[in-house]
């Protein structure tokens, strides 16, 4: 069981941290025991918990106006955290839409009346669809004449551009902030969870990250901006916990504010205050126990909300991003059938496209690709960007894409490429099918690459693609066999529309963002705030429930736990494991696996060949006779022989090294004194308990390691290291881009 919490270690606190200043003079408010952890390092939410219980029983103790003022204080300090992180997001992202657009257009052409102004800007006023006379081509701009010339004008133009941003974008990670690529989701769910990455929320992180995420999403690779922008709100409020003394020093209280930060980064890259909220809650499982965490992050999202709706990126005065109108608020049992078809569709190539992205990325680890990772970016940039010139519906930016296909046809407004053309539905269906299949490839191979990249907006179009393709197909049958028996709660006058093909690509959205990221609940909530399609929500439910059992059944992870599990992060997924009737003893290391300290026997020597030889997280102590005595980490141990200042001499190096009472056996002048080292709380159990308790505390607890005795005797132990492999045992590229080996123990 959990030994108790010893109040003071002072010998290892810093000296300004002693005691923290108040109106009468100085008070003694306990902090960590140790030094910072090390990235690479779990923390010990057992002990940082004891050590914020205590501080908090140290503020309400004092006498006066002092224990009412001084806890309110404390509260207003993180609250002023979870507020400025939720307006800082909120600005910074909404002026990261501006700049994404104005940079992504400037590749078709510019606005006549203004440089700086995007197409939004430009032709404001305008529906989707309808041709913008303020906004001229390059060719026209040009005032270029001729067809081919007009062509070969505007597609170079297109292209270098897209290499050049993106190819910017990989220089600015690839030399400033190598963390900064990718989504950085799986990054702050393993953070999260406890593991310890301070490197990957550092300023030129920040910086790098919204800079660079600009460039590469104007650059038309088939990556979004929604992920990473988690991971800058994260590095928003990780830079104001350093204000801040109480958060710099408790690593609990740390993740608290991440997990506020990380539901407003949701809140603004999808303009969901509550999908955020969910978000957090299903995807990070930051709030599942704690609802002072659960009312933190619904306030940082609200307050993102409300200053994305401030700066008004869109010009429409709406959180909605692509707003829906459908043709009735009612929808028909026959239509059931062709939605779980686009869930099963969803399913199947979500699954497909989590294995190729594996697939690439290994291949990427293991080939020439891993030395020339800016030349990658380039030459995949002029590729997507060739490739989706050519392709009408690959041309614009996905965003827009996805706008107009979730529009439904409507003869006031402008048609978008023809997709409400009757007499084109043949075509309109190879080419949204064309461009599906050309996102799932150019997606697989860039969601890994040097540059951020997020990956919900590209799976939104594929899905999106595929979704209005079908309706397309159905609005067609319909036309065609008005009077069938399936169309019977149809009109029978076929120029009365029944079907609405914008809502089938919301289906189809919906059902590729489940099959790719396996979410559920917060998936839902977070499609019906992105559209406005709140009438529609049961069809958005049949559809996520159908893609995620059909992708369960082919691959049981999502996009998330995939990487996670390929770069070895300390990560416990949040399922329930059960197991087939094994102990304990057949998960632990048992004892004659264990690198062990000896109590009064091993010296000061031998510790330090063993600290500088074994990259173990930490090591069990016993004394001669395998009696128990504690746990010690690595980083403690050379934390306290540090402070005795030893010389390297054959008389300090042969003193014996004393953990407990036993000592006492030991002359004075023989031994060290190392009993500041052991871990305050441990836990103990028998090898002989089900395998699923152990691995049930290790999730509910968040523990670090559980050590197994027997009449007091240390038979083994099991670390947060041995569970993770076995709940990704399933997985055959578990570590394949592990970037440093991990502690074990």
């Amino acid at each position: 069981m959990p030994t108790g919490y010893r109040h003071t270690r002072d010998d290892v606190i810093y000296p300004e941290d002693e005691y923290e200043l108040t109106e009468d003079g100085r008070i003694p408010i306990p902090y960590r025991r140790t030094a910072k952890y090390r990235d690479g390092n779990t923390i010990d939410w057992l002990h940082e918990e004891g050590i914020e219980r205590e501080r908090n029983h140290a503020l309400q103790s004092q006498a006066g106006i002092r224990g009412i003022l001084l806890p309110a204080l404390e509260s207003a300090r993180m609250w002023f955290i979870v507020i400025v992180t939720g307006m800082g997001i909120g600005i910074a992202g909404a002026w990261l839409d501006v700049l994404v657009k104005w940079l992504g257009d400037l590749r078709e052409g510019r606005c006549s009346y203004g440089f700086f102004y995007n197409s939004n800007a430009c032709c404001t006023g305008l529906d989707p669809g309808e041709v913008c006379q303020e906004w001229q081509t390059w060719g026209n701009y040009f005032h270029v004449k001729s067809i081919l010339g007009n062509s070969m004008l505007q597609a170079s133009i297109y292209v270098v551009l897209a290499i050049a941003f993106a190819g910017s974008a990989a220089l600015l990670v690839v030399t400033y902030a190598p963390h900064a690529f990718h989504t950085g989701i799986p990054e702050i769910k393993a953070i999260l969870g406890g593991y310890v990455f301070d490197s990957f929320l550092t300023p030129w992180t920040l910086i790098i990250k919204a800079l660079g995420l600009a460039l590469s999403v104007a650059s038309g690779l088939s990556l979004g901006k929604e992920g990473p922008l988690v991971h800058v709100a994260c590095c928003m409020a990780y830079l104001l916990t350093r204000l801040f003394k109480e958060f710099r020093h408790n690593e609990a209280q740390k993740r608290r504010v991440l997990a506020a930060a990380a539901a407003a980064g949701v809140s603004v890259a999808f303009g969901s205050p509550l999908g955020g909220v969910l978000f957090g809650l299903e995807e990070l499982d930051t709030f599942a126990n704690e609802s002072d965490v659960m009312w933190r992050g619904f306030v940082a999202s609200a307050i993102a909300a409300v200053a994305l709706q401030w700066v008004n990126p869109f010009g429409t005065a709406k959180l909605v991003l692509f707003q829906v109108t459908f043709v009735s608020d009612t929808w028909r049992a026959f239509e059931l059938i062709p939605w779980v078809t686009l869930g099963v569709i969803g399913g199947v190539l979500g699954s497909l496209l989590i294995k190729l992205n594996v697939e690439i990325a290994l291949y990427r680890r293991n080939s020439v690709l891993r030395d020339w990772p800016i030349l990658e970016v380039v030459s995949v940039s002029a590729v997507t960007a060739a490739i989706s010139y050519l392709i009408v519906f690959a041309r614009v930016q996905t965003s827009e894409l996805v706008a107009n296909l979730f529009q439904e046809c409507d003869p006031t407004k402008g048609d978008y490429h023809g997709l409400c053309n009757p007499t084109a539905t043949l075509e309109n269906v190879f080419l949204l099918c064309l461009t599906a299949i050309l996102k799932i490839v150019l997606t697989s191979w860039t969601f890994g690459m040097m540059v951020p990249a997020g990956i919900f907006l590209p799976t939104i179009g594929i899905g999106a693609c595929l979704g209005r393709a079908m309706g397309l197909i159905m609005q067609s049958l319909y036309r065609a066999y008005p009077t069938a028996w399936i169309f019977l709660s149809c009109p029978p006058d076929p120029s009365v529309r029944c079907i609405s093909p914008g809502f089938y690509a919301v289906i189809g959205a919906s059902a590729m963002l489940g099959g790719v990221t396996r979410m559920t609940i917060s998936l839902i909530v977070i499609l019906f705030e992105l559209t406005g399609a709140l009438s529609h929500v049961l069809p958005i439910m049949i559809c996520i429930m159908t893609s995620k059992w059909v992708g369960d059944a082919l691959g049981k992870d999502g996009i998330y736990t995939v990487w996670i599990a390929m770069r070895r992060y300390p990560w416990l997924p949040p399922a329930n494991y059960r197991d087939s009737g094994e102990t304990a003893a057949s998960l632990m290391k048992p004892l004659n696996r264990v690198v062990v300290i000896e109590d009064g026997v091993t010296t000061v020597g031998e510790l330090q060949d063993l600290l500088a030889n074994y990259d173990f997280h930490g090591f069990p102590i016993m004394d001669s006779h395998t009696e128990f005595v504690g746990y010690a980490t690595k980083d403690e141990l050379r934390t306290v022989l540090d402070r005795l200042q030893l010389d390297q001499n054959e008389v300090d190096l042969a003193k014996k090294c004393t953990f407990s009472q036993n000592r006492l056996r030991v002359a004075a002048e023989e031994r060290v004194d190392l009993s500041d080292a052991l871990e305050d709380s441990i836990i103990q159990l028998r090898k002989e308990v089900p395998q699923e308790l152990v691995v049930n505390m290790f999730q509910k607890l968040n523990l670090r390691q559980i050590l197994f005795t027997h009449a007091g005797k240390l038979t083994g132990l099991v670390t947060k290291r041995d569970v993770v492999d076995l709940l990704t045992s399933h997985f055959p590229h578990a570590a394949a881009l592990s970037e440093h080996p991990q502690q074990h123990s």
